[in-house]
């Protein structure tokens, strides 16, 4: 007679035994895992593409609040994100709005849409007047810094449109510079960004650095710099060191300097960093981490395709981090956004269509009927946002 011992250590041989056999027999289950085995969904057509952006735009239109910004606090759940008013909210739209003007603008619409262009006026205006006043809303909450970094990233976008004078070009310069100074003046006491102060609450935040919201500061000061406006040297530095800090050896990132002696633990595995890894890759690359090659990026965009339906368990879920490793809905389509940015820096062409072709087949079917995309219930910010995201994503698909 086998005793209950016996009989655990048996069934526990049989599981090891099948698995073996099964990777043995499936080697491509295991390199679907890591990314190795390019993925296969058939890349949708062009005018597809085309039709989604399209849709997309008439929401943000339709979508777009009286004053020229996008989203609100009117919309609550059960389970609000904390947000004190009025100063949370007011970075929640100043990040929003940027986001929607900079999509407006990179959809490049406004030449042959009057009210696309009537609603990225009333966009570019907002944010003219508006975000020069974004600030820290209490002692523990910075989500300015988003503002800031996604203020930026659209002052460029606006910069850069061709019909934009002399003149206007210098206004946008000096708010940009002005954003900086915000970006310094919020810069964490370890260097990089967080987006809580739960430490001291110090006038300068003792919060810890966030990954991901360095990654998103960094990319957005890359791009102000190719425009001329001169950023701090030690400003990249510390954020870029306080994100190598979080990098483990397979480019998976802790979700935050506080965690990073926690490595294995799930939201610091590769399943939970896959909405961020991207991100980060290519915020490091751009600032010269020369051990962010191509192949790492060509490899996170592997595990990105093989391994997606993990990250879009967690999405419309309305509690943060509920999902599978710790995955929140929030870094849904941030994630696929900055997967584009990867791909952009692709140099083989090939390659970055194949790439092109997945990234656009998973984002069309997601698209909402009244032609919103959106990955977690945040007041009235998440449509909006998630919109723009989806949009500058596929127009790199194109």
């Amino acid at each position: 007679m086998i005793n209950s011992r016996s009989r655990i250590g048996l069934l526990t041989s049989k599981v090891v035994l099948f698995l073996t056999l099964f990777l043995v027999v499936h080697p491509q289950h295991m390199m679907g895992d890591t990314g190795i085995q390019k993925a296969s969904r058939p890349p949708p057509p062009k005018g597809e593409i085309e039709s989604s952006i399209r849709k997309g735009i008439d929401f943000l239109i339709s979508n777009q609040n009286k004053d020229g910004s996008w989203g609100s606090a009117r919309n609550t759940k059960g389970l609000n994100i904390y947000a004190p008013v009025p100063g949370a909210h007011h970075a929640f739209r100043a990040a929003v709005t940027a986001m929607c003007v900079n999509a407006l603008i990179e959809t490049n619409v406004a030449d042959q849409d009057p009210k696309a262009k009537a609603a990225l006026e009333r966009g570019e205006k907002w944010i003219l007047e508006n975000l020069g006043s974004v600030r820290r809303a209490n002692h523990d909450a910075l989500y300015n810094v988003w503002g800031h970094s996604y203020g930026i990233a659209a002052l460029v976008a606006m910069h850069n449109k061709k019909e934009t004078s002399d003149d206007r070009k210098k206004l946008i310069k000096d708010s940009i510079r002005h954003q900086i100074k915000m970006l310094q003046k919020y810069e964490s006491v370890d260097g990089g960004w967080g987006y809580y102060d739960f430490r001291y609450k110090a006038k300068q935040p003792s919060s810890s650095s966030i990954s991901f919201t360095n990654s998103t500061a960094l990319v957005a000061l890359k791009k102000a710099e190719q425009i001329g406006i001169d950023v701090p040297d030690r400003l990249v530095k510390r954020a870029f060191d306080a994100t190598k800090r979080q990098q483990k050896p397979d480019f998976s990132y802790a979700y935050g300097e506080y965690l990073k002696l926690r490595p294995m633990r799930g939201i610091n595995l590769p399943g939970g960093s896959l909405g961020r890894s991207q991100a980060c890759n290519i915020a490091l690359k751009l600032w010269g981490d020369e051990k962010v090659t191509e192949k790492v990026l060509d490899t996170w965009l592997d595990k990105l395709w093989a391994r997606n339906g993990w990250l879009s368990i967690g999405r419309k879920r309305p509690i943060p981090h509920e999902s599978w490793f710790q995955v929140a809905g929030y870094f849904y389509y941030y994630g696929h956004y900055y997967a584009s940015l990867c791909i952009e820096d692709l140099s083989d062409a090939k390659n970055a269509n194949y790439h092109k072709g997945q990234l656009a087949a998973i984002m069309l079917p997601l698209q909402e009927k009244e032609g919103s995309w959106w990955d977690y219930p945040f007041y009235s910010y998440h449509r909006p946002y998630g919109t723009a995201f989806a949009l500058m994503t596929l127009v790199r698909c194109l």
